[in-house]
This record gives structure tokens, C-alpha cells and sequence, in this order.
């Protein structure tokens, strides 16, 4: 056990103790510990790093900003133009008639704004999720998460109702019941469920829950922290849907890992239900240099979105045919929408061994539950990188 290991399991709080992987650099696809060893990442920090890691833009970026140290973000805090250049742009970019960012540290605090915004413009506090789901770690968030969470944290937000995949006809109907009632302020949901290991709803679940939310005064919110910035293959994967939400939510690969930051954007409607006193605070949201390298990130991201959308069009059915070919031991059964990709086996344990072995062929994988991995590769990968990490995957199998 290596000094670091040991001051970590003393003094670092954690749910699970640590891989012993002990990470000092990265570098596009690869990930490289303090031996210099480099290992294949096909994890990206769950859907972070979605255009590689060490970009040279946002590296510039960091290295030329000359911004204040911080700005008041409230009461009724100070303006600060990349704030502005950073929400126009998210305005222009995101689905439907979205104009108003509240700004956040990353993906949960985000949710938590667009929970409370639903709160406040509909007067209402009822919500239903999808059963299983993962929409942050905060009480609220994980109140419209999984029920598991209700095993550890009983007391979460009541009025939570939840809906069990498949989403299709028979989902939409379950809906639509629930919303019939009028008591409920929002659905939330992720386009494509990442963390049910790339579950995908049918577009006429989608359309039918939509319609229904607006005929009874519910709002929409589509969580994109995890799908958003090219993931599924569309630059939001709420385009697979055609989906105008009242809220989207967003985090991850906004920034691309180079920093802490999240936006709820929402309508101009919904934004004018939190315009009271102190209905909004972060003491951190879209900091200074944060906002400033995001900017960088996504300018570069957005210079790159044709590229980087045909080559995750071309990974994705690469992926696909060289996992649905590949020998494992048991029945496997591969979910995969763009570079949003789970591999399910019939019996638990398995996943993990996989897992294990590619670790020690340095291959960074993620078990998602007893039965099932993710794969979540940069959207810029090369078919070389790509071929020598499922080399590696098949060698490990």
C-alpha cells in the first residue's frame, strides 16, 4: 500500500474505498498515474470529458485569464460579462425556448434549482421521475432519483412518483394519470437513462408525457448534465425527441472537467417565478474563472460539433458491432445510443471480473451494477484508440 492509499483511506471521506489507481496526468484518450503508465479511458469521468482531456483552448484559456478573483453572484450581486456571454450563448444552443441560466457548481445544484423553480411557478410539489434514475446527490435530487435512496434517507421529499422502465405506451399512460390529478409540478427525466445502464424511451412515451405535462400545468424538465454536448449523438439528446423543455439541466461535459460549474436554463415564463428575494443563491456558481473556462470548452466544442457528430456516429456503430460480436462467457446484451453504451449480462459478478481484468490491462472501465458496465469514450476517440481499448476489452472477457 503506497503512502497515498494509506493518507487517502485515513483521511479522504468516501462511499467505497478507492481503485488503486493513482492518477497524475491525462492526455486525450488516456488517463496516466504517477508512474507514467498510461491507461485507455473509457469512462471520461462518466460523460465528462467528452472532447478529450488536455484541450489546448481551455489550457490557453486558464493561462490568460486576468479576471477578478470573484464576483457576488447575489443580493443582488455585481454583472460580469462572461456570465452574460456564457448564458447567451446556452440560450442559442439549447433546445425550445430556453433563455434564462441560473447559474451552479455542476449537475446536482443545478437539478436542485430546477426543482425549486418548478416549486415556485407552479405552486405545486409533486414531481415524477423514471424508477432508478440518478439526478445528483443532494436531498431533493435523490428524492426524484432511484427509491433506493429512501433505504439510507427515509425522510427525502414525499410525493415523489416514480416510473419503472420500459418507457413506452403503458409508461405514458401511468403518466398521464398522475398529471391528470393537477398536482404535479414537474417531470423529470434524462432523454436517454445513463444511469440504467443507456435505457431508451420510445419517442411516443416522450411525446405523449410532453403533451400531457402542458395540458395540465406540469413543467418538463429534461436533465442533460450526463447526455448533454454530443453524447448520444445528438448535441442534446432531447433532439432525439424533438423536445421543448419548460428546464434543462446541465453540468458535466459543459466544462469538460476543467472546472466546477452547472446552469438550469429555463423559459423566460418559469425564469419570472424566482425573481423574489434570495429565491436563488451560489456562492460559487459560474465563479470567475470557471465561466471564463467553460466559455473556452464549449467554444471549442461547438467549433468542433460536426466533427465530433459524424465520429460519434461512426464509434457508436463500431462499438456496437465489435461488442455484439465479442465472445463473452455469458449472454450479454448491448444498449448503446451514440457513445452512450452499457453491456447487460444475465448473472451478477461478472461485470465486475470484466472490469478487474481490464483494469490490470489498463483499460478503465466502469461497472454500472452486479450485471452490467458502461462505456462512455471521448467523442472525438480515433478508430486506433478505439480498436487497441476494445482490443483490450476482448482480451479481458
Amino acid at each position: 500500500m503506497t503512502n497515498t492509499s494509506q493518507k487517502d483511506e485515513r483521511y479522504i471521506g468516501r462511499d467505497l474505498k478507492a481503485f488503486p489507481l493513482e492518477i497524475a496526468g491525462s492526455d486525450g484518450s488516456y488517463l496516466i498515474d504517477k508512474n507514467g503508465q498510461r491507461y485507455i479511458d473509457f469512462e471520461m469521468g462518466w460523460c465528462v470529458g467528452n472532447i478529450g482531456w488536455s484541450q489546448n483552448e481551455v489550457t490557453e484559456a486558464i493561462k490568460n485569464f486576468t479576471g477578478p478573483t470573484y464576483v457576488v453572484p447575489g443580493m443582488p450581486g455585481y454583472m460580469y460579462e462572461p456570465w452574460v456571454e456564457l448564458a447567451e450563448l446556452l440560450a442559442q444552443i439549447t433546445p425550445g425556448k430556453l433563455t434564462k441560466s441560473f447559474r451552479a457548481t455542476g449537475g446536482t445544484e443545478a437539478v436542485e434549482t430546477a426543482l425549486q423553480a418548478a416549486m415556485s411557478h407552479t405552486k405545486r410539489h409533486k414531481f415524477i421521475s423514471i424508477e432508478g434514475s440518478y439526478h445528483g446527490h443532494s436531498l431533493g435530487a435523490m428524492s426524484v432519483g432511484g427509491s433506493h435512496f429512501r433505504e439510507w434517507y427515509p425522510n427525502l421529499l414525499e410525493g415523489c412518483f416514480k416510473i419503472a422502465a420500459p418507457l413506452n405506451d403503458a409508461a405514458a399512460e401511468k403518466v398521464e394519470k398522475l398529471l391528470e390529478t393537477k398536482e404535479i409540478a414537474a417531470f423529470i427525466a434524462e432523454p436517454i437513462i445513463c444511469n440504467l445502464g443507456v435505457e431508451i424511451p420510445t419517442k411516443e412515451f416522450f411525446q405523449r408525457v410532453a403533451k400531457a405535462c402542458k395540458a395540465n400545468g406540469t413543467l418538463f424538465i429534461v436533465d442533460e448534465v450526463a447526455t448533454g454536448f454530443g453524447r448520444t449523438g445528438k448535441l442534446f439528446a432531447a433532439e432525439h425527441y424533438d423536445l421543448e423543455p419548460d428546464i434543462i439541466t446541465l453540468g458535466k461535459a459543459l466544462t469538460g472537467g476543467y472546472a466546477a460549474l452547472g446552469a438550469a436554463v429555463m423559459t423566460e415564463e418559469v425564469a419570472k417565478s424566482m425573481a423574489f428575494g434570495f429565491s436563488h443563491y451560489s456562492t460559487f456558481g459560474w465563479q470567475p474563472l470557471n465561466a471564463v473556462i467553460t466559455l473556452a470548452n464549449l467554444r471549442a466544442l461547438l467549433k468542433r460539433k460536426d466533427e465530433l457528430l459524424t465520429n460519434v456516429a461512426e464509434m457508436s456503430e463500431y462499438f456496437k458491432q465489435r461488442l455484439e460480436a465479442m465472445p463473452f462467457k455469458q449472454k450479454a446484451k448491448v444498449k448503446i445510443k451514440g457513445l452512450a453504451i452499457a453491456v447487460h449480462f444475465e448473472e451478477e459478478g461478472y461485470a465486475e471480473q470484466i472490469v478487474n481484468t481490464a483494469f490490470e490491462n489498463k483499460l478503465l472501465l466502469q461497472q454500472l451494477s452486479p450485471t452490467a458496465l458502461t462505456i462512455f469514450p471521448n467523442l472525438v476517440i480515433d478508430k486506433s484508440t478505439a480498436k487497441e481499448g476494445l482490443d483490450l476489452l476482448e482480451e479481458s472477457i
